[in-house]
Parts: structure tokens; sequence; C-alpha cells
């Protein structure tokens, strides 16, 4: 039986078609290892992620982040604020959109957050151990009777000035289409009485927004890990919005709906968007040319 926190995704296979730029064997192979490497360096991070504290532990994170999300070809783009808190010590829930496994490299390269992550990661070589490190709250999907303790637990993290990170969509999308922001982990700003900071997460090559790094439809993670090492000019774009205010929502389905809007109020110059011809469903969210959102 379905349950209205574990919404599924239309994106399939179809939606990862279209001509992108991309770089030979040797070229995709030295990238392969320098990412490797730079995971690798993560098994030392964890003991400087303990030892140290403060802006000293959050540089030699984002830092670390940054290494990795270079070693796999791609470069960070952020429009808006630098860092998610408005005011630092104060809780804010970081609300994102879900398209690939690289949105949580690219959102703790701009600032390393607790993000709310599913408890496969944890088992992930290395990075599992990393992001468990940087205390990532887990969910387990499969046992939603969880779920309360869950939003206690985030909820207690806020009230004590942690940034806390959710993809609000509560699965991954291809990034050009988008799904509704489910409520349920909203309670816990409610809870802690802190603001919501929306984010949207944006992929392109060149000026072209792009499928190719979602992690969709039959995508094994070496899959899209393999897609993603042969794209040329890959930009992560990480789209910081205005906080919303505690107080401005009565409830966490108000709260959802006033990210999502401002999510989907993002307006720019448009770009063209590779063609997808087995994509059956992205012609009624977005138009054959989309938005750059704030490019």
């Amino acid at each position: 039986m379905s349950h209205p926190w574990m919404p599924t995704s239309p994106c399939g296979d179809g939606c990862l078609g279209g001509q992108v730029p991309t770089i030979g064997r040797v070229r995709m192979a030295f990238r392969a290892v320098f990412a490797a490497s730079a995971i690798l360096l993560g098994i030392p991070l964890l003991l400087g992620i303990a030892v140290l504290r403060g802006t000293a532990r959050e540089s030699l994170v984002r830092g670390w982040f940054h290494v990795v999300l270079r070693g796999f070809g791609a470069r960070l783009r952020v429009i808006g604020p630098r860092r998610f808190q408005e005011t630092r010590g104060r809780g804010v829930l970081v609300v994102s959109n879900h398209v690939s496994w690289l949105d949580e490299l690219a959102i703790d390269a701009v600032q390393p957050i607790r993000l709310v992550a599913k408890r496969d990661i944890k088992d992930w070589p290395v990075l599992g151990r990393i992001v468990t490190g940087a205390r990532t709250v887990y969910l387990d999907r499969e046992r939603l009777s969880l779920l309360p303790a869950a939003v206690d637990e985030l909820a207690s993290a806020l009230r004590d000035g942690a940034a806390v990170g959710i993809h609000a969509e509560g699965t991954t999308w291809c990034g050009l289409a988008s799904g509704r922001y489910k409520p349920a982990l909203f309670q816990s700003a409610l809870n802690a009485g802190v603001p919501v900071r929306p984010i949207v997460l944006r992929y392109r090559v060149g000026d072209r927004a792009t499928t190719h790094p979602a992690f969709v439809g039959s995508d094994t993670l070496v899959d899209s890990i393999r897609r993603v090492l042969s794209l040329r000019g890959l930009i992560v774009e990480v789209h910081v919005l205005d906080e919303i205010a505690p107080g401005r929502a009565a409830n966490r389905r108000e709260l959802a709906a006033l990210a999502e809007a401002q999510a989907n109020r993002l307006t720019s110059t448009e770009v063209e968007v590779e063609p997808c011809p087995g994509d059956t469903h992205r012609g009624t969210h977005v138009p054959a040319r989309i938005s750059s959102l704030g490019a």
C-alpha cells in the first residue's frame, strides 16, 4: 500500500536522452581516479572532523566536498547568499529539490549541514562513513512509524542552532520536471520555531539545462557515476532563495506550499533544453524551452 510520504516520480529512462558534449575515455579514466582519490581523502578527514570545531571544521568539510565535486568533473555555481544560515548560530531548515546523488556534494560544498538521507547511503564505501560523521539523519522509508522520532530529532538539532537539509519532493526527479513538496518534515521547523531556506538545484552543460546527472529510472549508482564522469562542462547551480520566517505559515502544509511556490517563482532568460524523445511526462510540467532559473 502506498503512503503519502513515499512519493513516486514519473521520471524514467526517457528523461536521460539528448546530446551533450562528452570527454574521451582516457580523460574519463583520469577523472575516475581523481574522484576516487578525493573520496579516499575522506578517511583522514574523519579525524579532522573529530578534533576541529566551528569555522575550521566547516571550512575543512566544505573544501573536501568541493574537491570531490570537482573530481567528478562538475563546477559549482552559487546564485544568492553564500551561506544557508542568515544568522550564524540560529537553526534553519534547508529545503531543496532532489535530482542526483551529486546534490549532497553540491549542498555541502556551499555550507556543510546535517542532511536527512535514505538509510542505504549509510552503507556506501567511505563516503557513507563521512556522511554519517557529518551527523546525517537517516530515514528508513520502509519503517514510517519512525517518522515522528525523526521529526523530533530534526527539531532538536534546529533548536541547537544547526542547519538541517531535506529533499522536499521525497524522491529524485529529472531536474526539469519536479514534484510536489511533502509536508511531513516541515513540522520540525514549526516545532523548533526556525526559518525555512528554500534552495533549488539545477544542472547545466554550457547554455543548456541537462537531465544527464539525474538518478532516475533503471539507473544503478555505477551507471549514473559513469554518465556524470563522461560529461564535458557540467555545472551544478545552487540557487539560494529568501528565508521563510517563522510565523508565516499556520501548519506544515502551508509551510511546504510556501517553499514550493518560492522555488517555482524563479524566472530568468530562457535557455535551450536538450531533447529527450523518450520522455513521456515532462511536456506537461515544462515547455520545450525553460527558464535558466537565475543563471
